[in-house]
């Protein structure tokens, strides 16, 4: 089958990997040339220096990117998600199956990326939605390492036609849901708890103090998974606690090293400019914390990586606030 993947990066080439490890015919499209380039010259990811198979193909010809099939997978930052949706629109004259495999909440409108595709992609060009995330990282993929991750839709067929495309029996395996609103979630928020696992980490905090964080902060997720409608039993799959210890306990989480350099003194604007990837977590921990004081709910894990990140709260006064607060049943 033909499937075109929207965004050469480390994750849309591993997940590119994967497609043609099961024999269908990937076009990446990328609007950066150099990847283009890499791709169908070198047959390597760029970010990761790593091999790709040999019939992937790219192009920065968006018709071209179109045309070639009915399946589109866009792995693009959030913070460029509606630029690129944006992109394609104009070009569409037949129904697609939009795959999702980018993570986040916008935080100027709460709004899930299932939202945002309904919102600006044209019902009469939309055949459904699909979202796949789960403890996944773009350099285990990429090699062939195991991996298990979820594909969810709101509607079943649609999830289980994202899980055979995908399903590799050698390393890929892939469970459905029909819990949308529990991935998509569950996929953002983990990387507010992950940048503030990195931080633990960059203090020197110890073990102790990340298994809290990622106890509590899955009861914050809840909070916000209930708020939004969410099935809370999603906290306990893949999609949940999965993808939240994957991402705070790996260093190649790129919001765990962003936390840790954090922890080793550097201030925001710092730590981006020496990341080379983009850092999720930042973008949603705004969303999240706005979200919070709107419907009133206590995520006071949240609130401390904001007023970190965003206040110039200093960490070890962050901690001692946390720890300091009325004592209280689990």
């Amino acid at each position: 089958m033909k499937i075109t993947v929207v965004g050469g990066g480390s994750w849309g080439l591993a997940l590119s990997k994967v497609l043609s490890d099961n024999s269908h015919e990937v076009l990446v499209y990328d609007i950066n040339e150099k990847i283009v380039k890499k791709i169908n010259e070198k047959h390597i990811c760029l970010q990761l220096n790593e091999d790709i198979p040999k019939d992937i193909k790219a192009t920065n010809n968006i018709k071209d990117a179109i045309d070639h099939s009915e399946v589109l997978l866009f792995v693009v930052p959030t913070k460029v998600l509606r630029l690129a949706i944006a992109s394609f629109v104009p070009h569409l004259s037949s129904p697609k199956l939009i795959i999702n495999a980018a993570k986040g909440i916008e935080p100027e409108t709460f709004l899930r990326m299932s939202e945002v595709f309904e919102e600006m992609i044209p019902k009469e060009y939309l055949k459904g939605f699909v979202s796949l995330s789960g403890p996944s990282h773009a350099e285990e993929v990429i090699k062939g390492m195991i991996t298990v991750i979820t594909a969810s839709s709101e509607k079943e067929e649609n999830a289980l036609f994202v899980q055979d495309l995908f399903h590799n029996s050698d390393y890929f395996r892939v469970y459905s849901s029909t819990d949308l609103k529990g991935a998509e979630l569950g996929g953002g928020l983990k990387n507010i708890f992950a940048l503030a696992s990195g931080l633990i980490a960059g203090k020197g905090l110890g073990d102790n103090a990340r298994a809290a964080l990622i106890t509590r902060g899955l009861v914050e997720m809840g909070k916000i998974y209930e708020s939004y409608g969410a099935n809370p039993q999603s906290l306990t799959g893949l999609t949940g606690i999965g993808d939240l210890i994957v991402t705070c306990t790996s260093v190649h989480s790129r919001n765990f090293q962003a936390g840790y350099k954090i922890g080793n003194g550097k201030d925001l604007e710092e730590t981006l400019a020496s990341m080379t990837m983009v850092v999720e977590g930042i973008r949603t921990c705004e969303a999240a914390y706005k979200y919070g004081k709107a419907h009133n709910l206590e995520i006071p894990i949240i609130e401390a990586i904001y007023e970190v990140l965003f206040c110039n709260l200093d960490p070890d006064n962050a901690s001692k606030r946390l720890l300091g607060r009325n004592l209280k049943s689990e």
